[in-house]
């Protein structure tokens, strides 16, 4: 969950923001058609929406969708908005059109092959924070079918070199600023072949981006993929263990908006989209990439280096907001909240789209393709109003939207399964309308402001300070981040703990340096002893039951 906003004196100023989403009054119509047929690529697939053809066995959106708004656009059939817009706080912009957005695409796909020597099938991480570069090596990795792997940019030397051996990634590409970690880990990843860095400087060791792309020839064709020909690789943080590597495909991420009604977003050409979410998070992906590029909108990002309320609002996703936020945003903006609840591993699983009846506490009804349920231990349907774990039906038919897989975890993707449905981890309950009401998850995972948290991977980081013999990490209610990290943590005895607000801070420090500092526990307590079972087992349940005042 993220909410942000100004408690402004003049509602006006927010109220000017709303161009930020909508450019047009969105009745328009587009060249005299109706306006759900505004969208000339998305229309193309209506009979396939309608079961009178099968789903195409090769699919590429970079050919499939950007090009063919590239050719909408070139016969003058398209609004003049651009399709990717751009800016700073430092007063720099960029816009392109899809033209452009292809034409500069390919020189980057010619980048990646001649001069990286990257194939159909290669790994490239991309950590990048938002800048136009990001989207550029994106496209270009699906014209040259090479899986792209986005990261944030707050991870560690050590996460880094996690990533890269766990993938077997054959390129990274980052800033100048991350180079250093990369450079400090690189000499244990021997499939990594290339360093591409985004910079105007230059690095011993690493190939200059800008210079490269800048002369290279835009002659590029693009290569011919299957439908569920691997694209991306996120990884996802799990209850134990280092993040699992989750595998989507060109269906499951490109085609799945093409197959989807028009529902969360419902966009035109004629619109934009403003979504302020991280580019190592599949959100990003959905949301500022394939569904708006779908309907030709155009993608608006405003990169800024923290937080800044007085230039951005940001809207609600993933996890559900509590009515009292949504009334606040109303009587200072004048919108409605439309909330979103999905997971990496299928995207938008529930949605409020637009002109549905908004309930607080909701977060909408199950999202085309997904036959969202609530389920008990045995994976049975409970009726309405009964809590249980949300699921969605997997069997007989996978539905189109899902990951693929956990990469090279069977164990785990078989786990995520149960009797016909793929259960979320989350808890909550449907009502007689269908709309589904979060509760909590039914797992120790840890979401703060949208940032999904192992325990396992900041208990790791503070059982490597002397100072700490045992340590357990679970969730705690925080008003403005929904929850955040607290860490129960046994100090050894040989360790001088008189002053622990001073130790406090050195442990988190110590994670923030460990591993990425959006991990690291916001609140520590010590104690004499942790809770455990007869076999020695942590009782996390207890430790978060407590915080969260359920016992």
């Amino acid at each position: 969950m993220q909410l942000v906003w100004k408690q402004a004196e003049k509602k006006k100023e927010l109220r000017n923001l709303k161009f930020l989403w909508t450019l047009k009054p969105p009745n328009r119509t587009f060249h005299g058609h109706p306006r759900l047929l505004s969208s000339d690529v998305y229309s193309q697939y209506e009979s396939i929406r309608q079961g009178k053809q099968e789903i195409p066995k090769y699919f590429n959106f970079a050919s499939d969708v950007l090009d063919k708004w590239s050719e909408i656009e070139k016969a003058g059939k398209r609004p003049p908005n651009p399709a990717f817009w751009w800016v700073n706080g430092e007063g720099e912009e960029v816009k392109w059109s899809f033209e452009e957005l292809e034409f500069l695409s390919r020189k980057v796909a010619n980048v990646l092959t001649k001069e990286c020597g990257l194939q159909k099938g290669d790994r490239l991480i991309l950590i990048l924070p938002r800048i136009p570069e990001w989207w550029l090596v994106k496209v270009a990795c699906m014209r040259a079918g090479i899986v792209i792997i986005p990261g944030t940019s707050q991870l560690s030397a050590k996460d880094i070199l996690y990533r890269l051996q766990a993938s077997k990634a054959a390129c990274i590409v980052t800033t100048d600023k991350l180079a250093p970690a990369v450079d400090s880990v690189a000499s244990q990843c021997q499939l990594l072949k290339t360093k591409l860095m985004v910079s105007k400087g230059s690095r011993e060791g690493w190939l200059n981006f800008t210079e490269l792309y800048q002369n290279q020839s835009a002659d590029h064709s693009c290569i011919k993929t299957r439908i569920q020909d691997p694209m991306m690789i996120f990884f996802t943080s799990g209850t134990t263990g280092s993040p699992k590597m989750t595998q989507h495909s060109q269906g499951s991420l490109g085609f799945r908006p093409l197959l989807s009604e028009r529902y969360w977003l419902d966009l035109t050409p004629s619109q934009m989209i403003w979504n302020t979410a991280d580019t190592g998070w599949i959100l990003t992906s959905i949301a500022s990439f394939f569904d708006p590029w779908v309907f030709g909108s155009c993608v608006f990002i405003h990169n800024l280096p923290q937080t800044d309320s007085e230039c951005f609002t940001c809207p609600s996703y993933w996890e559900p907001l509590n009515p009292e936020v949504m009334e606040q945003w109303k009587s200072y903006t004048g919108l409605d909240i439309h909330e979103v609840y999905g997971q990496t591993e299928m995207g938008v699983i529930c949605s409020i789209s637009k002109g549905m009846k908004i309930k607080p506490g909701s977060m909408g009804k199950a999202a085309p393709l997904y036959d969202v349920q609530i389920v008990d231990k045995n994976a049975n349907i409970l009726p309405p109003g009964q809590q249980g774990e949300i699921a969605i039906r997997s069997k007989p038919i996978r539905p189109l939207g899902f990951f693929s897989e956990y990469l090279d975890n069977p164990k785990k993707t078989a786990e995520s399964e149960r009797g016909d449905f793929y259960v979320t981890g989350d808890r909550g309950t449907m009502d007689e309308e269908g709309y589904f009401q979060f509760i909590g998850r039914d797992d120790d995972i840890i979401i703060s402001s949208g940032y999904r948290i192992g325990p396992f991977e900041v208990e790791s980081a503070l059982i490597e300070h002397p100072a700490v013999v045992e340590t357990a990490v679970v969730s705690s209610p925080d008003p403005l981040r929904g929850e955040v990290v607290k860490a129960f943590v046994v100090l050894s005895p040989t360790f001088p703990s008189t002053d622990l607000k001073s130790l406090t801070h050195d442990l988190q420090d110590h994670v923030k340096k460990t591993t990425a500092p959006y991990k690291y526990p916001r609140k520590v307590e010590f104690v004499k002893e942790l809770p455990k079972t007869v076999t020695g087992k942590i009782k996390r349940n207890e430790l978060r039951d407590k915080e969260w005042g359920r016992i």
